[in-house]
């Protein structure tokens, strides 16, 4: 299984980014997708996550800024950030959590390699 992200880069704060991660592989289903961010020296933080139905949870500091969606059919999982803030540079990691055809009835969770964001103030 394969998740690879793309879509980082350089804004200027107030600016807008969008993010995608595309996973591969031997998936059978894939219960969540998430995005978390890191910043050198701090531990990786929960950015935002979706579930297979849809349900959806960000965190307090992006609530209202950031939006997470998937196409499940593409086993995608999309980030649009808008009204970026310099405090959002960091590493971000899509991660999910599956189910591999070659083993039904466990999850797994794999990650992308991540991709930077980088907000100018």
């Amino acid at each position: 299984v394969q998740l690879v992200e793309s879509g980082g880069g350089l804004v200027q704060a107030g600016g807008s980014l969008g993010l995608s991660c595309s996973a591969s592989g031997s998936i059978l289903s894939i219960n969540v997708m998430g995005w978390y961010r890191q910043v050198p020296g701090q531990q990786r933080e929960l950015v935002a996550r979706i579930i297979s139905d849809g349900r959806t949870y960000y965190d307090k500091s992006v609530e209202g800024r950031f939006t997470i969606s998937r196409d499940n059919a593409k086993n995608t999982v999309y980030l649009q950030m808008n009204t970026l803030k310099p405090e959002d540079t960091a590493v971000y990691y899509c991660n999910a959590d599956l189910e591999l055809t070659t083993a039904r009835g466990y999850q797994y969770r794999y990650w992308g390699q991540g991709t930077l964001v980088t907000v100018s103030s």
